[in-house]
């Protein structure tokens, strides 16, 4: 599937007004005015969604919610337009939008942007585990990093340099003074944030490890975590939404990202980590896709589904990373309730308990039919029962 990011058509409307996030409404009012010129504003019903923790989404809908005309209206989050390109996001509405893949996006404004609300529910972490749900998830991942960009220009994955970026931002979090939670304490909170010079060295670790493989550079999603995928169950379908990290970026590190959101976010419980049985399924059906959808011979081997899995493992260490930076920065800057520096450190804890585990595992690893009940232990050196050991 060919796109660019210079799409036919006319130019995206920006409306100039900015929103007052505590009293959001005058403002909203006056954007559906030119969105929805017919809907009347006594008629007019807003409800905020509360499962974000970077942005404030409120669906606005005259008669129901999931019915057709529905506009959600984001507030970008304090400060985040220090490390969220949102000028690339509106970029991946667009072409995720003209693949049949995403919302349509009605316009921007100073703090925000206005879409399309896509019909059906928020997946919970029970939906996320059943075969029926992760394969179409699968399936629509490998969908979306089928699509190229156009005239065959060659894309460099973003994961370096957004990292790099956040870095560079801790740095200066960290200079300004200890990074503390704003308004809620915790035992996690109360633990030291690894030093600056410990975590660029980590960073230049990771890319020296990872840059090698040769893990393909795809449109990626880069933050779908539960919260973000949409279940229509009338349809059998599932849809993504939140572009703000979309972009080109290794295959790998995308379903990596994706396996480390089974956790979870408001309680990170990493014994809910995908099992290798569950991951092996869900490889398979992802690379039937993204095969297909490539429009190449859709047969899918062992050994292709044990390379992708080894190489997901060794990137979801960059995953844990990034969004450990990531809140790092938030625990500093955001004005939403949530406890970013428990996060943090939940995410950072998990990547250096994995992180020579991972590392240690070697590319050229098979694993012949009568072991497909146990895994290789690399820094033991030794084979080891499934059952025990769990996923930690």
């Amino acid at each position: 599937m060919d796109s660019g990011f210079s799409l036919a058509g006319n130019p995206l409307l920006h409306v100039d007004i900015h929103i007052n996030e505590q009293q959001p409404q005058r403002g909203i009012l006056q954007l559906l005015g030119r969105l929805r010129p017919d809907w009347k504003t006594q008629d007019i019903q807003m409800k905020t969604f509360t499962e974000g923790i970077t942005n404030r989404l409120i669906g606005c809908y005259v008669g129901s919610l999931q019915g057709s005309g529905c506009v959600l209206v984001r507030l970008y989050g304090r400060m985040t337009e220090l490390y969220v390109n949102r000028d690339r996001e509106v970029e991946m509405f667009q072409v995720l939008h003209s693949h049949g893949c995403g919302p349509e996006i009605y316009c921007s404004f100073r703090n925000g942007i206005c879409y399309e609300f896509v019909q059906g529910t928020v997946l919970d972490d029970e939906l996320l585990r059943q075969p029926s749900i992760y394969r179409l998830i699968a399936a629509e991942m490998g969908r979306i990093h089928s699509i190229r960009p156009s005239c065959g220009r060659p894309v460099e994955p973003l994961l370096w340099t957004k990292m790099s970026r956040f870095l560079t931002l801790v740095q200066g979090s960290l200079k300004s003074g200890a990074v503390q939670q704003r308004r809620t304490k915790s035992s996690a909170a109360l633990q030291e944030v690894p030093s600056f010079e410990t975590l660029s060295a980590e960073m230049q670790s990771l890319r020296r490890h990872l840059s090698p493989l040769d893990s393909p550079t795809v449109l990626c999603h880069n933050d779908l975590l539960t919260k973000n995928i949409i279940y229509n169950p009338a349809d059998g379908m599932v849809k993504f939404i939140d572009y703000e990290y979309a972009d080109y970026n290794y295959q790998a590190f995308d379903i990596g990202n994706h396996f480390n959101e089974f956790a979870g976010v408001n309680e990170v419980n990493y014994s809910l980590y995908p099992s290798r049985e569950l991951q092996r399924d869900w490889l398979t059906a992802y690379l039937e896709s993204y095969k297909h959808s490539s429009g190449r011979e859709v047969t899918v081997t062992e050994a292709e589904v044990t390379q992708l899995y080894i190489q997901v493992c060794k990137f979801s260490l960059a995953s844990n990373f990034f969004w450990g930076l990531w809140a790092i920065l938030q625990s500093h800057y955001s004005s939403i309730e949530f406890d970013f520096q428990r996060y943090a450190t939940a995410r950072l804890n998990y990547y250096f308990e994995k992180k020579e585990e991972y590392l240690a595992l070697a590319m050229n690893l098979t694993l012949t039919p009568e072991h497909e009940r146990f895994s290789l232990d690399q820094t033991a050196g030794t084979v080891i029962s499934e059952d025990a050991r769990h996923h930690q």
